[in-house]
């Protein structure tokens, strides 16, 4: 299955399967690179939010006129936070953002309950990071890129550079088919 992909100086499109790394600086504003992934010839995607809660995730997708009827939202925050969630078919949370087997969990869940052309944003590996650690953010990280290659589906994975040391940066970026390197000043940078 190819996927069309809205990404300035990506190709124009990609294979099921395909993973993108989008590194940014602390600061960068990633909105605009995520949301024209998502509603780009997608029958359903998912967020994974270890930066942001449900609602906010809601408010992006609103703002930036994606069609949320094809949204389905992984919230790692809010339970941990003790705000009020109501789980539904759209909204799913796992305990904590550091409960790295139940997000992959929640991946899986997704890719096998839908069907179609199957997109998932995972903003943000840096936050996974912060907290269950590089190694294991890493191998969840690795373990999603397999099921989207099992599920025939795509994915982008936001990854703070600033905020990891070169080494962790390049470790991160190895399993990944291509990579949009978003500057301060909003120019980007794609390597496939």
């Amino acid at each position: 299955m190819e996927y069309a992909l809205e990404i300035d100086g990506a190709p124009d499109s990609v294979a099921g399967g395909t993973s993108v790394l989008l590194l940014h600086p602390s600061t960068g504003e990633t909105d605009r690179i995520d949301t024209d992934f998502l509603k780009t010839d997608t029958d359903h995607f998912l967020v994974v939010s270890t930066r942001t809660t449900a609602r906010e995730v809601k408010q992006k997708l609103e703002h930036y006129d994606v069609d949320e009827s094809c949204a389905v939202i992984l919230d790692t925050l809010s339970i941990e936070r003790g705000y009020s969630r109501r789980s539904g078919d759209d909204i799913h949370y796992v305990a904590a953002p550091d409960d790295v087997d139940g997000i992959v969990r929640q991946v899986e869940r997704f890719l096998e309950n839908y069907d179609g052309k199957l997109r998932i944003s995972f903003d943000s590996v840096t936050e996974l990071a912060y907290y269950a650690g590089e190694d294991a953010a890493l191998e969840a990280t690795e373990r999603i890129l397999g099921l989207l290659e099992e599920h025939d589906a795509v994915g982008l994975f936001h990854l703070s550079e600033e905020v990891h040391d070169d080494d962790t940066v390049e470790q991160f970026r190895a399993p990944f088919d291509g990579t949009v390197d978003l500057d301060e000043d909003g120019s980007v940078t794609v390597e496939f």
